[in-house]
């Protein structure tokens, strides 16, 4: 129960929102901004003066907002969502997921405006976010901002694999990283993350357990992950299997 109490707090580092990231560059300039586009050696970001480009070499670091709030004292939205069997069903959010038997519905993951989903397993042990997001920037962009995010609050991180994938009928991302986190006590967790464009936003799946459990856990989260459905309706997909 220590180590699942540890994997929820971590959520708070990794998962924050996009929107107004705080780039600092190594002569101390600031840029307030969103990234907008993302090559080898530059990334562009969107500011109140207009589009900029900067070498990713000056790059210090990414500063998120919402890793600076106490969660405890955030407004956060009242999402409307129901779990009845294996049928998860958000309403907010108008999508849909299949889940395995005894999962259910975590509120303390539900870290900011943005989270309208967080869900665990029965042993709370594996865990799933999903995060609707504003964001006008291509899909290499968002997913390089995701990366970028991981590499900060992750000790030791590795990317271990990147597929272009079609989930809900959308050319989207499956990516599995894995790292460190001193805000989870030194665990090493293993991460599988969707990332679905839609429209001007994004819908990012997040799942990860500790590392010795993920082998024997991906398939459950990759079912999970397919069952995801832009709908309103209850979920038809089969439940995955735990």
């Amino acid at each position: 129960m220590y180590r699942a109490l540890c994997i929820c707090l971590l959520v708070f580092g990794l998962c924050a929102a996009a929107a107004g990231e705080e780039f600092v560059l190594k002569d101390g300039t600031k840029l307030v901004g969103k990234m907008t586009a993302l090559t080898a050696d530059k990334i562009e970001v969107e500011t109140v003066y207009g589009k900029m480009q900067v070498k990713r070499s000056d790059l210090v670091s990414i500063n998120f907002p919402e890793n600076s709030v106490d969660p405890a004292k955030k407004e956060l939205p009242k999402i409307d969502e129901t779990l009845s069997g294996a049928n998860y069903v958000n309403r907010t959010g108008n999508f849909t997921l299949a889940l395995p038997a005894g999962w259910k519905i975590k509120a303390s993951l539900k870290a900011g405006p943005d989270v309208l989903a967080g869900l665990s397993s029965a042993d709370d042990m594996r865990f799933l976010m999903l995060v609707q997001e504003q964001y006008t920037g291509s899909l290499d962009s968002y997913r390089g901002l995701v990366e970028i995010q991981a590499r900060q609050n992750l000790d030791g991180y590795e990317k271990l694999s990147e597929n272009r994938v079609t989930f809900d009928g959308k050319p989207s991302l499956l990516m599995s990283y894995r790292g460190v986190s001193r805000k989870a006590n030194n665990l090493p967790i293993q991460f599988l993350v969707a990332i679905i464009p839609d429209g001007k936003s994004f819908s990012r799946i997040t799942t990860w357990c500790v590392e010795p459990l993920f082998n024997e856990s991906q398939g459950t989260f990759e079912k999970i992950i397919q069952s995801y459905r832009q709908t309103g309706l209850p979920a038809t997909a089969s439940a995955a299997k735990p």
